[in-house]
């Protein structure tokens, strides 16, 4: 089974932290380094399934299972994690790569998950899900991502979109702000059409920042100020790592603005898609997000690959390293978008 290889990052930050040293930064050596360089050593994969796959796939709940077992690795490599800062003398280095090596797990193996499993019927999935989101600080992405983000992607209304040569500094300022204050507004708007109180149990917007501040005070309670610093910086780390996500999922893709005032149907033309294997097997077919966005209740197991998708020249992973660098990303990128996109 492929999607095994998923668990090789958090044990690759497992061990290294673990060892200690110049190890700590192994998560982030694995996945913005190690990955990269398999994503250009191996060819890509375009072949997509045919019904009798799809429906063996569907039957075989291993592929859920995996998911599932990623709660177990989130908060498993947290508490190691809490454990170490707390009880052993790290220097500021060990420190710091630690908290990224964690972040990195956090985004890939938390929210990344949690944005597969927010999308399912069932309400067990929806609730390991708001679990995962939890270490990075982002459980109002459940409300955003599934009410706002999926209505207004590649528009104006839409914080987690890129604009045509916006570099990534601004969009994490744009994006982070913007999809935290939308989750308010979608929040407003779901209980006044419930006619509900801001304090109903209903209200996930509220209990999901009793939940958060409680988390910080537990951690704190616990571990003291050093768990608390590592755990608050490792989140936002992982958040980050969702947002760079988001930067070069629809960089730059625009959908037209109709006569009528609505814009045209969400399409595959409106996500950048990408077949490098590697990157398709450690976040889970996100990188087919082309497919994503035009059947979104399609399980990641069975994402296909349109030719009609714009297409990104690297995997994700490497996307994401080029998008660090505005000039190299620009260079890279702006040629690819439609010109019809770019008025």
């Amino acid at each position: 089974m492929k999607y095994l290889l998923a668990y090789s990052l958090p044990l690759i930050a497992f061990l290294g932290i673990f060892f200690g040293g110049f190890w700590t930064y192994s998560g982030v050596i694995f996945a913005f380094g190690i990955i990269p360089v398999l994503e250009l050593i191996l060819p890509t994969d375009e072949k997509n399934y045919n019904e009798a796959e799809i429906e063996n796939k569907l039957k075989n709940h291993f592929f859920d299972v995996l998911l599932y077992l990623n709660i177990f690795i989130v908060y498993g490599m947290l508490f190691f994690v809490l454990h170490i800062v707390s009880t052993e003398q790290l220097s500021f280095s060990e420190i710091i790569g630690t908290v990224l090596s964690l972040g990195v797990v956090l985004g890939a193996n938390g929210i990344n998950v949690a944005h597969e499993l927010g999308h399912r019927e069932k309400l067990y999935e929806r609730i390991v899900g708001k679990l995962l989101l939890i270490p990075s600080h982002y459980t109002h992405f459940f409300i955003e991502h599934n009410h706002g983000h999926h209505l207004h992607v590649s528009t104006p209304e839409d914080p987690s979109t890129a604009k045509y040569n916006q570099t990534l500094y601004a969009f994490w300022i744009q994006t982070v702000f913007g999809t935290y204050t939308k989750a308010w507004k979608i929040q407003k708007k779901l209980n006044q059409i419930d006619n509900r109180s801001c304090f109903s149990l209903k209200n996930n917007m509220f209990w999901f920042t009793i939940i958060q501040i409680g988390y910080l005070l537990t951690i704190y309670y616990f571990f003291g100020n050093i768990g608390l610093s590592v755990s608050f910086f490792a989140g936002i780390v992982g958040f980050l790592l969702l947002e760079t996500i988001n930067y070069i999922e629809h960089y730059g893709l625009k959908r037209k603005l109709l006569p009528s005032g609505r814009y045209e149907r969400v399409s595959e033309k409106h996500s950048w898609n990408s077949n490098h294997v590697m990157g398709r097997i450690m976040l889970y077919e996100l990188t087919r997000h082309s497919y994503h966005h035009y059947k979104s209740q399609k399980k990641y197991q069975i994402l296909e690959y349109h030719d009609t998708s714009p297409q990104m020249p690297f995997g994700y992973p490497t996307s994401m390293v080029l998008s660090l660098v505005p000039p190299l990303w620009f260079a890279v990128m702006n040629k690819r978008i439609p010109a019809e996109m770019k008025s």
